[in-house]
């Protein structure tokens, strides 16, 4: 068998089902690995799950998907509180036990070269948010820490870029979830290069219209069904 000449990185799907169909439609049959927060805001977690695991696709844990299994969600804002609640009550048996299997990191080897996987920061894996404006001076520190040349990480919702002499940091953005003023769903792949790894944006166009009807069917916030239409 070759080997594989790519990886594909997504993140922060939220329950979004039409997102991820787009997304996972374009990556076709890369591996795929999912950097948390499966669930939470929007309104069908059971089915995102479902395709997750129908394409093989690897995750660890989010914030989010803790919070789903916890019931401990006093850390979160009103909407995302009350789309919580709302998730945890409809989770299927088969959906809970997905989630409960979930890692909170990873690591994999691609073409001789250490990739590490977390949701928050190398140091908090869950709740730190990490953006190259507070933790530049930090990434090859943890790239050598971790002994590894490249670290995805999500739950930002926005996609960014660092590379320095240790290695490669990166963000895919969110695929259900956007928050950098584009509304598109967003992922990431992950190539070999002359001098290790690299990573390019990809952004995908779905059916916003059905994600935000769905929301409001369930009755979830609208806040979370209009802030789709503009990445935010």
């Amino acid at each position: 068998m070759p080997r594989t000449e790519k990886l594909a990185f997504i993140s922060d799907i939220h329950s979004n089902l039409e997102a991820l169909e787009a997304v996972l439609g374009e990556i076709g049959g890369t591996p795929t690995y999912c950097l948390g927060d499966v669930v939470g805001y929007g309104a069908s977690p059971n089915e995102v799950i479902a395709l997750l695991k129908e394409g093989s696709v690897t995750c660890i844990r989010g914030n989010h998907d803790w919070a789903a299994l916890s019931g401990k969600v006093n850390e979160f804002n009103a909407s995302a509180l009350q789309a919580l609640t709302w998730t945890a009550r409809n989770l299927t048996a088969e959906s809970r036990t997905f989630l409960e299997t979930l890692p909170l990191n990873r690591s994999v080897i691609f073409r001789g070269e250490t990739v590490y996987m977390a949701h928050g920061s190398p140091d908090d894996n869950l709740w730190e948010y990490v953006y190259p404006s507070t933790h530049s001076d930090l990434f090859g520190y943890y790239l050598q820490k971790l002994g590894a040349e490249a670290i995805a990480l999500g739950h930002t919702h926005s996609p960014f870029e660092w590379t320095g002499p240790e290695g490669l940091v990166f963000n895919p953005g969110s695929v259900g979830q956007p928050r950098n003023g584009d509304p598109r769903a967003s992922y990431a792949v992950l190539e070999p290069a002359r001098h290790g790894l690299a990573v390019r944006h990809r952004t995908v166009k779905y059916d916003v219209g059905e994600a935000a009807r769905k929301i409001i069917a369930s009755g979830l916030p609208p806040s979370l069904a209009s802030r789709l239409q503009f990445g935010q």
